[in-house]
């Protein structure tokens, strides 16, 4: 029974040892946003271009995966929703540069962009106010204990967030700064 109970807490820690966090990462992205990820809109001028972003080691039991991107430095008094991409197969891990362009092929089949803060669905690119400190902005992946989360086009990010909490089973996010 001893030689039983040395194997099974061997196995325990070669399992844990060997478990992977979900992490989220951008080949594009370092810890500044650069002018081809930058909004062309509210003053800004930049190529308005969604990043590649990529995740590894999804938890058990993810059936898909959304990505949203939050800005809660806003002069809102509550923050500004960026991107809002939900519904992505759990078959993919990644989301190509261009893939917030709602009118392009580029996003996952199947993939929903909700409508962001300015009032449309897909990418809005960073553009804090003039002479602000650098805005934080924290793009995070949701892994999904659902295929489809029962929003549309027209749901607001505050709303899709709600929804989001409610199926989430692990989460991982980058923040990446904007000062103009």
């Amino acid at each position: 029974m001893r030689n039983f109970f040395c194997i099974l807490i061997a196995f325990i820690a070669i399992k844990t040892a060997s478990a992977q966090t979900f992490t989220l990462k951008s080949n594009d992205l370092g810890g500044q946003f650069t002018n081809e990820f930058t909004a062309n809109a509210f003053g800004c001028n930049g190529s308005n271009k969604s990043p590649e972003l990529s995740w590894a080691n999804a938890p058990e039991g993810t059936k898909s995966f959304a990505v949203t991107m939050y800005d809660p430095d806003a002069p809102t008094g509550s923050g500004f929703w960026h991107w809002v991409i939900v519904n992505i197969p759990a078959t993919v891990h990644e989301l190509k540069a261009g893939a917030g362009d709602a009118k392009s092929n580029v996003a996952p089949a199947n993939s929903l962009q909700s409508i962001n803060d300015a009032g449309f669905p897909g990418y809005l690119g960073p553009c804090p106010p003039e002479h602000d400190a650098a805005h934080r902005y924290v793009i995070t992946v949701y892994a999904l204990k659902t295929d489809k989360l029962g929003n549309t086009a027209t749901s607001t990010a505050a709303l899709t967030g709600f929804m989001l909490n409610g199926q989430v089973i692990a989460k991982a996010s980058l923040i990446v700064y904007c000062k103009r």
